[in-house]
């Protein structure tokens, strides 16, 4: 066996695109070497749109040019098409063989398959990994099990709190919450009306630079067969116009965002939302400093606490409890479906061609941009996929392939857990389901549609209306049982029971004909 003069193997993953990462920690640039890969595994297993995958790689090769390379660091970095290696694993197995480190040094990765296969692939050289606390999130993984405990059920609002507490965010010198109140989500739940939004401030937007462009013609050529466009993209893929992303809307949007933060208007994606959600995932923010700039504009009067407690609980509140919750759960999490749902997703869902109004408009956003924000995809995509009693994997692998910001340790516990309900009561209190009312009374997606909100029967009955009430009547004893959802099975039983059987007799002909919905 040959002797080694590689100290440490430093690999980076695509969502680890942090300058001040710890994988980096004691670099030496005379004894060590970083790897990083542009794998086509990344972009297949799951079918990641364009523009997911468009987002990504721009953002690995500027980083790489802006980060390593400028500082004359030793790069390993396998562009796409340019290597034989179908996966970041066959790439290290193959850097292992020939460099012979002592060691592979990481940031823990975001996802399961990744450190089951970097792990094993290390295991089978003999050689340690070192994967270290990814100091990017605000509660360590240690730190959420020992907040977990023995507990077998989880609620996110006491670990929201605790983490308000422990960072000093948003809190009075005497330890109690900034306006006497930790949540403001009466004042957050904002509808357009008839009127609409108005005259919206439109978020700043990056042109694609030479990169990325060279990004999107390798992307067309091994990736063509896929979903969607990255025609149009206009993301953020350097940490200076990240930093340029959120200054943008600390001052534009955010004194807004919280009273609208639930609204959607039909040709306007982004509306008052922040846009950094993607560069946030792939390192290029820190929580820290996004939610320094939210309270920044609270201290200087130029945003409510409603708005920038809503923004902050976004952050400190859900992204850091579905952190902990991924690796609470997993792999178990993985193959949840409490509901004993089966039904295939429609193809309409990669597609976009579909008759109801609010389905089309933010499945042809998401393939468009890229993009939904947290109500599209909870109360839309998401209700749809659970009242319909789609099968939860396949739910899943949609929601990781169409968004930029999608990494499974977000997407998985958001689609399972709260979309799909699929885990059971674990880490939400209730099933997320609505009819057709709640949506058009968010937004105007009804305006016009072939369908009418209000009818249950018909030929102008509401797929997303029926589909409610079948959803109450499958799971009428769970509901029951539980004290936020009771009142939809007292409404189903104040229903004629013709009109329940005729009404599930109807959800069961959409079933069978979905692609005419």
């Amino acid at each position: 066996m040959p002797s080694t003069s590689l100290r440490h193997l430093v690999l980076v993953l695509g969502d680890q695109l942090d300058a001040k990462s710890t994988a980096f920690a004691n670099f030496d640039p005379s004894q060590d070497r970083v790897l990083m890969v542009e794998a086509p595994e990344e972009s297949t297993h799951v079918p990641s749109t364009p523009m997911r995958s468009v987002m990504f790689l721009s953002a690995m090769r500027h980083f790489a040019e802006d980060e390593i390379a400028h500082r004359a660091w030793p790069l390993d970095y396998l562009r796409l098409g340019a290597h034989r290696f179908a996966s970041i694993a066959d790439a290290l197995d193959d850097a292992l063989t020939r460099l012979r480190p002592e060691a592979v040094v990481m940031t823990q990765a975001g996802e399961w398959r990744l450190v089951e296969a970097i792990g094993g692939c290390c295991a089978h050289h003999g050689v340690r990994l070192d994967e270290r606390d990814d100091l990017h999130f605000m509660a360590s993984r240690t730190e959420f099990a020992d907040y977990v405990g023995s507990k077998r059920q989880l609620v996110m609002e006491p670990f929201y709190r605790q983490m308000r507490k422990r960072h000093g965010v948003l809190m009075d010198a005497d330890g109690k919450p900034t306006g006497g109140d930790w949540n403001y989500d009466h004042d957050n739940r904002g509808a357009f009306g008839r009127q609409g939004p108005g005259m919206l401030p439109r978020a700043v937007t990056f042109a694609p630079d030479a990169i990325t462009r060279e990004v999107m013609a390798d992307v067309e050529r091994h990736f063509g067969d896929h979903y969607g466009s990255a025609e149009g993209f206009d993301w953020p893929v350097t940490r200076a116009h990240a930093l340029q992303a959120l200054e943008d809307f600390a001052t534009h949007r955010l004194q807004d965002f919280g009273r609208f933060q639930d609204a959607m208007w039909q040709g306007e994606p982004y509306l008052y939302h922040a846009r950094i959600s993607a560069a946030m995932n792939l390192k290029l923010l820190d929580p820290r400093e996004v939610i320094a700039a939210a309270v920044a504009q609270l201290d200087a009067g130029r945003a409510p606490l409603a708005a920038v407690e809503g923004f902050v609980r976004q952050i400190i509140g859900w992204r850091e409890f579905m952190r902990g919750v991924y690796w609470w759960r997993m792999p178990e999490l993985a193959q949840a479906n409490s509901l004993q749902h089966t039904a295939p997703l429609p193809e309409w869902y990669w597609t976009g061609k579909v008759r109801m109004n609010c389905m089309r408009e933010t499945i042809g956003q998401t393939l468009n941009t890229g993009y939904a924000h947290h109500i599209q995809r909870l109360m839309v995509t998401g209700n749809f996929a659970l009242t319909f009693g789609m099968e939860p994997r396949q739910v899943h692998a949609w929601y990781l392939s169409v968004y930029v910001d999608a990494i499974e340790w977000v997407e998985m516990p958001n689609t399972l857990g709260m979309s799909l309900y699929a885990d059971g009561a674990r880490f939400v209190t209730k099933p997320y389901a609505a009819g057709g009312a709640y949506i058009n009374r968010m937004s105007n997606y009804c305006t016009g549609c072939v369908y009418r909100p209000g009818d249950r029967t018909g030929e102008t009955a509401c797929p997303v209306t029926v589909m409610y009430w079948d959803f109450v009547a499958r799971h009428e004893k769970l509901l029951d049982g539980n004290p936020r959802t009771v009142m939809m099975v007292r409404n189903l039983a104040r229903m004629d029971p013709d009109e329940v059987k005729t009404l599930r007799a109807t959800a069961e002909r959409m079933r069978e004909r979905s692609d005419l919905l």
